[in-house]
């Protein structure tokens, strides 16, 4: 688990690695002198949110679903594929960056989901706890944990959801067509566009850990 200043430091780092970006045209290079936990590989994925018209909107959200890269690499990796090469936006402009708030997830090992049923994989699924990660035979998909509370899903249309995301029908899951895992993440996000960070992550007993994401 990472502390507060440990998350903080990878949140002014997506930042950072953002505006390096719009600034020199090119990707920021990863800091020499870091807390060694930082280094360890881990995944990791960077949320944008724009709050140019009041309530957030999502602006971008790509990482690195595995542990392939030292987390302070990653991260710069993760921020810089949110702010530019999401699909689904254009990039994030000099003039936009002041609006938008960032956030980022330090993902854990994925679990296999075992079940003698398709029935009883929902039961293994704690909504704001746990992300979903679907392979098919070709396809792979993955919505992070704070996906869920923050439309409402249930277990049984989270995993539907993860499913379409994989390009998969919803409904693969149920007939035993993907396999699932479930993982965890540590969720730091700014409050506002560049303020204060803090830690969204699910704890037992709450509702749901975070409220944005992919």
């Amino acid at each position: 688990m990472l502390n507060l200043t440990q998350g903080r430091f990878l949140v002014s780092l997506a930042r950072r690695a953002i505006a390096w970006a719009l600034e020199r045209g090119e990707p920021l290079q990863p800091p020499k002198d870091v807390d060694p936990e930082l280094l360890r590989p881990a995944g990791v994925f960077v949320t944008l949110h724009s709050h140019e018209l009041g309530e957030p909107v999502l602006r971008g959200c790509i990482g690195l679903p595995t542990p392939i890269k030292p987390l302070v690499e990653a991260t710069i990796d993760a921020a810089f594929s949110a702010a530019f090469r999401d699909p689904r936006f254009e990039p994030v402009s000099k003039e936009e960056l002041p609006t938008i708030t960032v956030e980022v997830s330090v993902l854990t090992d994925r679990k296999k989901v075992i079940s003698a049923h398709p029935s009883q994989i929902p039961h293994q699924i704690v909504i704001g706890r746990d992300g979903l990660y679907v392979e098919g035979t070709f396809e792979r998909g993955l919505l992070l944990p704070q996906v869920a509370p923050a439309h409402g899903f249930s277990a049984e249309e989270f995993l539907d959801q993860v499913c379409l995301k994989a390009g998969l029908p919803r409904d693969a899951w149920r007939k035993g067509q993907a396999t699932i895992y479930t993982f965890q993440a540590q969720i730091f996000a700014e409050k506002e566009p560049g303020g204060e960070v803090v830690e969204l992550t699910w704890r037992p007993g709450e509702p749901g850990g975070g409220k944005t994401g992919k």
